[in-house]
């Protein structure tokens, strides 16, 4: 799931609901009360990172861990933005239709946009409905309801992720960890010349997954000077814990968390040749001239 669940851990809202929905008009009505918008603030990395391991010659094929209904594939491949997605799936227009017919007015909406037809985006994620109207409504390529943090990958998805060449999460690390992105790295061919772009809340700690990278040769950083808004915190609770648990981390949640918004870091992973021989600074000057769009 790509945002909120509960954790025995964490006090943090429990938005799980809307994930079970045989489609996402109950996520986009749910969310837009916190504002949700991680996907569109990381998408000029996300693009930016696909761009130069596609230049590296990687597949530009993308797996998005957390995937839900599709919203990154949806970004990524249509060139539309969270503001049309939300008022696309909260038009009182689509009120009455049945999940199956939204599917196909879905298909017929996202097909009709300009399409970037070498882009292969696939998806992988516990809850089994959102999947499955993702790959239903043509958002994602393929995707696979599966729970990696308990199960190895099924033989269906090892040979659908086998030539993944970029891994993208907006909002997984700290309900995934290290033992899916583990089995992932096992399934996919060339685990060594593997990119990935995670955001990763500054409530959490990544060092774990960080170091699983590490030992397949590859180099995490954390893109300098950047967080990026997850959504608002949905009430005094979150808040308080959310500051309270960044201070503990170490970090200043002035301007930030203190401000209301949860707010992540971006981590990129690449090969280890490609890190020394482009900056992470490159990549940052790219997204901040706004050279980041997919391509």
């Amino acid at each position: 799931m790509p945002d909120d669940h509960a954790s025995a851990e964490y006090p943090k809202a429990d938005f799980s609901g809307i994930y079970d929905r045989p489609d996402p008009r109950p996520y986009f009505e749910t969310l837009k009360s916190v504002d949700y918008r991680i996907p569109q603030e990381g998408l000029p990395v996300v693009a930016a990172v696909l761009g130069a391991s596609a230049r590296a010659g990687r597949p530009r094929t993308v797996l998005d861990v957390c995937c839900s209904y599709g919203i990154n594939a949806a970004l990524l491949r249509f060139g539309v933005d969270m503001d049309e997605m939300r008022a696309h799936y909260t038009d009182p227009a689509l009120a009455a239709l049945s999940p199956d017919e939204l599917a196909d007015a879905d298909r017929e909406y996202y097909t009709s946009r300009p399409r970037r037809p070498d882009l292969t985006v696939l998806g992988v994620d516990s809850a089994v409905p959102a999947v499955g109207y993702g790959v239903r409504a043509g958002l994602m390529t393929d995707g696979w309801a599966e729970d990696l943090e308990t199960s190895d990958p099924s033989p269906e998805l090892a040979a659908g992720v086998r030539d993944v060449g970029l891994i993208v999460s907006t909002g997984g690390v700290g309900y995934v960890g290290a033992p899916t992105f583990e089995r992932l790295l096992r399934a996919i061919r060339d685990p060594h010349d593997l990119w990935a772009a995670v955001f990763v809340l500054r409530i959490f700690d990544y060092d774990e997954i960080t170091e699983l990278f590490t030992r397949h040769g590859l180099v995490t950083e954390r893109v300098p000077g950047m967080t990026f808004r997850q959504r608002r915190f949905a009430d005094r609770t979150e808040h308080e814990a959310a500051v309270n648990e960044v201070v503990r981390r170490g970090l200043d949640p002035a301007g930030k968390e203190a401000d209301g918004w949860y707010h992540a870091e971006c981590f990129i992973t690449r090969p280890a040749a490609v890190a020394a021989q482009v900056p992470i600074a490159d990549l940052v000057a790219a997204v901040r001239a706004g050279l980041a769009n997919p391509a």
